[in-house]
């Protein structure tokens, strides 16, 4: 990738980060990079406001393969996604002047839902119930029927993601470059008819997951791909697989992932 930026700008639309994006947009003009309104005319994307809105910033913009995404942090801190902070504007522009910028991949999540058009998602997808009661589905790995799942619902996560929701419930943390993606189950119940692993798992790159809802009450679940809910009537088939597709972003020195959650979490 050149020096030869056109940049899309994404953030919340608050008073107060839009104030933030303006001062950004500015600056970024003044160092003499062009800015563009228009996200399909862009080869780098730049989110300003917090990891949510990084994960709101690449699914806005299509999880294009094409463009450099970026993350810049109004919150006085780094995170997992945001490696810039929107006040340090040079560290940024120094990136973006790069003639070749070294680049992190992260994968995506390819989901299908009753065998509809797939979508994808960088940290997970969530499917819980919305009644006041637990929910049954069968878990195929592969053709295999792995378990009869009994409980409130399930987390299905990338590496990436397995530091967000996933971690919350005692998920594990993968390294990136694992070609792998998460199960991790949400209050399953074991009892004489149902029985569960009872932690999370991980797949493989070449392993695809089904879950098959029983349709017994919940035909309608609450369903999440990364932080936004997905309103679908009746879910019957969920389908996971780790796609081909990534994302692209900086690497940056002594920035490596686990770099970024140590100075996440401690």
């Amino acid at each position: 990738m050149t020096s030869l930026h056109t940049i899309f700008l994404f953030s919340r639309l608050d008073e107060d980060t839009a104030h933030k994006k303006h001062f950004i947009a500015q600056r970024l003009k003044k160092e003499g990079f062009k800015l563009t309104e228009d996200h399909t005319e862009a080869n780098v994307v730049i989110s300003i406001g917090s990891d949510g809105t990084f994960l709101q910033a690449v699914r806005k913009t299509d999880f294009r393969q094409d463009v450099l995404y970026l993350g810049a942090s109004v919150k006085g801190a780094h995170g997992v996604y945001c490696d810039f902070q929107y006040d340090d504007i040079s560290s940024l522009t120094e990136t973006l002047r790069q003639t070749t910028i070294e680049e992190r991949h992260y994968p995506l999540l390819e989901v299908t839902i009753n065998q509809q058009n797939p979508f994808f998602c960088l940290n997970e997808f969530s499917i819980r119930s919305t009644i006041i009661r637990t929910f049954v589905m069968d878990i195929f790995i592969d053709d295999l029927l792995f378990e009869t799942f009994l409980g409130d619902g399930m987390i299905i996560s990338t590496p990436t993601g397995s530091t967000a929701y996933n971690k919350s419930v005692k998920g594990a943390v993968i390294d990136p470059r694992l070609p792998s993606f998460q199960v991790t189950e949400l209050a399953s119940v074991n009892n004489n008819r149902y029985r569960t692993l009872g932690t999370s798992f991980i797949l493989s790159n070449e392993r695809m997951l089904t879950l098959n809802i029983q349709q017994e009450g919940n035909e309608f679940p609450s369903i999440a791909a990364d932080n936004e809910a997905l309103g679908i009537k009746q879910v019957e088939q969920v389908e996971a697989r780790l796609s081909n597709k990534i994302i692209r972003t900086a690497k940056l020195p002594d920035n490596s992932f686990f770099e970024k959650v140590q100075r996440t979490f401690f």
